[in-house]
């Protein structure tokens, strides 16, 4: 049986401990992350995650030899320079703390675009020279404009999961594009017997808002359509039966202390229409009293045509006034 280094016993044990402390334990991917920047995430983490880096073969061993039942999936999630994190939160808050920690990093040779890599049109900044060339080599569309190499249009460079050239990224430096990010890849998370994949833990945030929006929105309509009394639908339901019961009497024609002013303006103005009518046919039909409010109402209606035709008068008026102007511009021009 071959000898096994007792600093090797000890790791396996010190993770299966941590393994067992901790509710939530996750799997990353540590690649390509330089020494100070990790030392940064490593701080940040201080006091809400604890991040241990070890062999694969050694990580192997302690999930698969947990306590905690489906754990030694997250052996299947291991890529790169992988590394357990150890945390009392919750996978999804976990997940975007390690997200919104991420920095731009310039593009490196061969490595590959995590999305579409796009050089936007503008000035560079730079002056006439070799560079130009060299921009039209990698595919970039530029020219010189006013003493300055100017990029025509926005240009992708490098689709996403396409490997970045060589000549390419040492560019897109150059311009001071950095499409890459640094920062721990959360691969997958275990919590309560549960593996959570990176693209379950990823939340769009705008976007779940707007979902919960739209529930809220469609959960309100069909209690009030409905007529399911809760304390967000109830003042609603309140307010629409108020509603409903005021047309009702109007039309139902019932004085209550709600409805008697419209009631009386509209039986007002329908007297008045009426006795118009009446006294078209028989001046006689109507008394002095009601043939002084017709006719105080006529004078009404004709001031308001009045101003209106006024108001057309001269709106008329400066249009002709407008294309007298155009016409002895023109004239001008063609004389002068």
């Amino acid at each position: 049986m071959p000898h096994v280094a007792q600093w090797k016993k000890d790791e396996v044990k010190n993770l299966k401990n941590l393994i067992e402390k901790y509710p939530v334990v996750g799997m990353a991917n540590l690649s390509d992350i330089p020494a100070p920047q990790l030392q940064k995430m490593r701080q940040s983490l201080r006091g809400n995650a604890e991040l241990k880096m070890s062999r694969k073969t050694l990580m192997d061993l302690a999930l698969n030899e947990s306590k905690k039942t489906k754990v030694e999936i997250l052996v299947e999630h291991m890529e790169g320079q992988p590394a357990l994190i150890f945390t009392d939160m919750n996978p999804f808050k976990l997940y975007k703390i390690l997200e919104s920690s991420k920095t731009p990093a310039p593009a490196r040779a061969g490595s590959i675009a995590t999305s579409n890599i796009v050089v936007p049109k503008g000035e560079t900044g730079f002056m006439p020279g070799p560079i130009l060339g060299e921009l039209q080599r990698i595919g970039i569309p530029a020219k010189i404009e006013k003493g300055k190499i100017v990029i025509t249009e926005d240009k992708t460079i490098v689709a996403e999961g396409e490997e970045i050239p060589k000549d390419v990224a040492s560019m897109l430096t150059r311009l001071e594009i950095y499409p890459l990010e640094v920062g721990i890849n959360l691969r997958a998370a275990y919590e309560d017997k549960t593996i959570y994949t990176s693209d379950i833990l990823f939340i769009d945030d705008d976007k779940t808002l707007s979902d919960i929006e739209n529930a809220y929105s469609r959960a309100f309509n069909l209690s009030v359509n409905g007529m399911v009394y809760n304390k967000i639908s109830t003042p609603a339901l309140i307010t629409k039966a108020a509603g409903q019961s005021l047309n009702l009497a109007l039309n139902a024609e019932i004085l209550t202390s709600k409805t008697t002013t419209t009631l009386l303006a509209k039986a007002y103005s329908q007297m008045l229409f009426l006795a118009s009518e009446a006294s078209a046919n028989n001046a006689e039909a109507v008394d002095e009293e009601i043939q002084e409010k017709l006719s105080s109402k006529a004078k009404k209606a004709k001031a308001i045509i009045s101003d209106e035709e006024k108001e057309e008068e001269k709106e008329k008026e400066e249009k002709e006034e407008e294309k007298e102007g155009e016409a002895a511009a023109g004239l001008g021009a063609l004389f002068g």
